[in-house]
């Protein structure tokens, strides 16, 4: 029965979203924030009439981890240039990595100070919070870059830092929740939890690259157009799924490996890849139309009245963070060798354009009960994503 009600919900929110879609283009309101009023508004109604779904927020963390996830990430690594992104490799890695790493940690820094709670928000549960803030979802501002005509270059920067900044964010966030939520042991220390981040990362990586080099063989052999769409879906979750639950290394690391070698193969002249760019257009649709109507469904009143300082303590450090950061890293890439630098310009957009969204909904969606302060830090995630809206 549980099921029922949970495919029942679920292809309802679907047609919801689809209405939504169509009565908001006209009007010029963003699309992600209407899903989220309206799915706020839906669950308010539903309370105050007495009814109770039997479902929860938390039912929902697989489907977040196992189907959304994985569909958000391989849908922007395939589609991404390989050439733009090869050439602009290294400006792109160290605003993803290096510059991400350290808005975690002053992020959090900053919010853990801020709240000033140690038993009730301890520092692991504030690099939690720090880690959610710190996943940048450009899906809005790449839409105004198309239409705009932005440079390719400055594309390729904001889409592939938030390729990697999202894999590099889940994979920390899976590190510490899991020693956040250990009942047992001593704990990890600092050289241990480097270690393990690596061979998360670095191990999924292989995984997706082992799995997108048998996959491009495959698109070689297979030249149906639904043979093809069939295969990337195939290695997605394949590649997913062997490194999460098969070898316990980055599932979204192996993802978006996987997504890149791909969207790379099918850019063949002989390739026809219409068909799959629409179904995984189609694919990552629905996951952001259920992500932000979950979010919109999940917010309480109770998270405004009873959070609303640890929500503006969390806008205020992100802002700060990433203008920061931003302002102070493009420079210094310039300088390294081998790298063009980056004109003035684009600073303020890298800056302003690095908005929160899907990703940071889906990882606040998955905490788990279990963690300290759980509901402080998924407020503060709701905060900021409603407020980058």
């Amino acid at each position: 029965m549980a099921l029922a009600a949970l495919i029942l919900v679920v292809m309802a929110m679907l047609l919801v979203a689809m209405l939504v879609q169509r009565l908001t283009r006209p009007l010029g309101v963003p699309f992600s924030a209407a899903l989220v009023l309206i799915g706020f508004a839906g669950a308010q109604t539903i309370v105050g009439m007495g009814i109770d779904t039997g479902l929860r927020w938390y039912h929902f963390h697989d489907l977040v981890f196992y189907v959304f996830l994985p569909v958000l990430i391989f849908e922007s690594a395939f589609n991404i240039d390989p050439r733009l992104l090869r050439a602009n490799l290294i400006p792109v890695l160290v605003l993803a990595i290096p510059l991400m790493l350290v808005s975690v940690l002053v992020t959090g820094a900053l919010i853990y100070a801020g709240i000033g709670h140690p038993t009730g928000f301890p520092w692991l549960t504030a690099l939690i919070a720090g880690t959610l803030l710190s996943a940048t979802d450009p899906v809005a501002v790449l839409d105004l870059f198309k239409r705009a005509g932005a440079p390719a270059r400055l594309t390729v920067l904001v889409e592939g830092e938030s390729l990697f900044n999202d894999a590099t964010t889940i994979v920390l966030y899976t590190l510490l929740i899991a020693a956040a939520t250990a009942t047992e042991g001593p704990g990890l220390t600092l050289s241990q939890g480097v270690l393990e981040f690596l061979t998360l990362f670095f191990g999924g990586a292989v995984v997706g690259a082992l799995i997108g080099v048998v996959g491009m063989g495959l698109l070689r052999v297979f030249q149906g157009t639904v043979q093809q769409a069939l295969l990337t879906v195939i290695a997605a979750y394949v590649s997913y799924l062997a490194a999460e639950a098969g070898l316990t290394v980055s599932g979204i690391m192996a993802v978006l490996v996987c997504g890149v070698l791909l969207g790379h193969e099918m850019r063949r002249p002989s390739a026809d890849d219409a068909f799959v760019h629409t179904l995984w257009a189609f694919n990552a649709w629905i996951a952001n139309a259920l992500t932000f109507l979950l979010l919109g469904v999940t917010v309480t009143v109770a998270m405004f009245t009873e959070r609303w300082l640890a929500m503006a303590i969390g806008i205020a450090a992100v802002l700060a963070v990433r203008t920061l950061g931003v302002y102070t890293a493009l420079p210094a890439i310039g300088r390294l060798p081998r790298v063009e630098p980056a004109p003035p310009g684009y600073r303020p957009v890298l800056a302003w354009g690095g908005l929160r969204g899907a990703v940071t909904v889906a990882l606040a969606l998955a905490l788990p009960l279990g963690l300290t302060g759980w509901w402080t830090v998924q407020s503060i995630a709701y905060g900021v994503v409603l407020f980058t809206l």
